[in-house]
């Protein structure tokens, strides 16, 4: 195939706006694809950490002063912006705060009521986040563990029976391929007719799959702040019933009332305190205010940010289907795409393209099971999108590989 053919791009390509301002820190030449892992953070979020950190730096929920009553009424605004991002009422929800979405599911699936639940149900595509505690929950409850396929679509493939006071847990997007949990209602409404409950896994989503979510009937959503443009925050959404029903072996400052020698008082009235033992991080919750803010305004190359990643992952893929050598796992064009050269190491790829400032993820992406063990797949390449990505950036990468394929063939 001729080079001229390879590299011909669509004349209606997104701009290449947004460096300067949002990620203007970026270096000339710089090509960061790894916002799967974590998204770079748009210059006002930094500017409200910062702010935090040399304006009003004090504890929220435990002072009086100034500083620590500014704290507390930044933290309600996040709390409520979070529930506003899903169509969520804290009248039935209620959002805490922790380190990631592996702490979150932890948190959640280790402190089930005994007795309550006969299964615990995830499905092969999982990230290790979901798959390894959805092992030791089942253990822990004494039930069996059902590990489903997924559709094309993402869809779950089940049989209503199988959802018997079952606890759901899977994510609505995946990390690998960016294939979404297309059933996510049908799933909730059987399991709920069961008895069970459904946990998301919203790592992935709530950056570029938001709509999904959008007034879920799900127990709960978890998710990360490092993924949707925040700093390194990890964010539980959930159902009072199932907050107020957990079994407690994780307890600390902040989730009580008062104590006694050999027994305390958990603190009323406020469900997500349930989940946050201990000194919060008061200013990254603050900065992720302000990346929910940035969100609702942002419009690289002058389109709503889904148009903006849609367009960008349609660009992608196609550059990446073109490259002879290559096998793509998508089937479609994704924010997130992952491919490998049957006839190359993935890890050296990587490096070669690290040479020339492209950054991509190489390896299993923290699914193991799927990837190595299901499929019987090598390392991988992953290449994913966030809004600082322009399509300079996605034509050069994939110029760059091209001709490092064609180098090592």
């Amino acid at each position: 195939m001729k080079r001229s053919t390879l590299f011909k791009r669509p004349a209606a390509a997104p701009l290449d706006t947004g460096r300067q301002g949002d990620f203007g820190y970026l270096q000339p030449g710089e090509i960061y694809l790894d916002a799967a892992c974590q998204s770079l953070r748009p210059k006002s979020v930094i500017d409200a950490l910062t702010d935090y950190y040399t304006s009003y730096n004090a504890c929220g929920g435990r002072v009086k002063y100034a500083w620590g009553q500014k704290v507390d009424n930044a933290v309600a605004d996040t709390r409520r912006a979070v529930l506003g991002l899903l169509g969520l009422s804290a009248k039935s929800h209620a959002v805490s705060f922790t380190l990631n979405t592996t702490y979150g599911l932890n948190l959640l699936l280790q402190q089930l009521p005994m007795g309550r639940f006969d299964r615990v149900v995830t499905s092969h595509i999982e990230h290790n986040s979901v798959f390894l505690p959805t092992i030791t929950a089942a253990r822990r409850l004494g039930v069996e563990r059902l590990v489903l396929d997924r559709a094309a679509d993402g869809a779950l493939l089940y049989d209503p029976a199988q959802l018997e006071k079952a606890v759901v847990v899977v994510n609505a997007a995946s990390n690998i391929d960016g294939r979404l949990l297309t059933n996510l209602t049908d799933l909730v409404r059987d399991a709920h007719a069961r008895g069970g409950i459904v946990i998301i896994d919203a790592a992935q989503a709530m950056g570029h799959a938001r709509a999904l979510l959008q007034k879920t009937e799900a127990d709960a959503v978890c998710f990360s702040a490092h993924k949707m443009y925040g700093a390194s925050l990890g964010v539980v959404v959930a159902r009072h019933e199932l907050l107020t029903s957990l079994e407690l072996g994780f307890v600390g400052g902040g989730m009580v009332q008062d104590v006694r020698e050999s027994d305390f008082d958990l603190v009323q009235g406020d469900p997500g305190a349930l989940l946050e033992p201990g000194l919060q991080a008061w200013g990254e919750i603050i900065a992720l205010g302000r990346a929910i803010d940035w969100l609702g305004s942002v419009r690289p190359g002058g389109l709503a940010p889904a148009e903006h990643i849609g367009a960008l992952s349609r660009r992608l893929y196609d550059g990446l289907a073109e490259i002879p050598g290559l096998t793509l796992l998508n089937t479609a064009a994704s924010p997130v795409i992952s491919l490998y050269a049957p006839a190359q190491d993935s890890h050296r790829l990587a490096v070669f393209l690290s040479h020339s400032t492209i950054m991509v993820r190489s390896g299993y992406f923290c699914a193991h099971h799927y990837l190595k063990q299901q499929l019987g797949l090598p390392p991988l390449l992953r290449f994913s999108l966030g809004l600082h990505s322009t399509a300079s950036d996605i034509d050069t990468a994939t110029q760059a590989l091209a001709r490092l394929m064609k180098g090592l063939s």
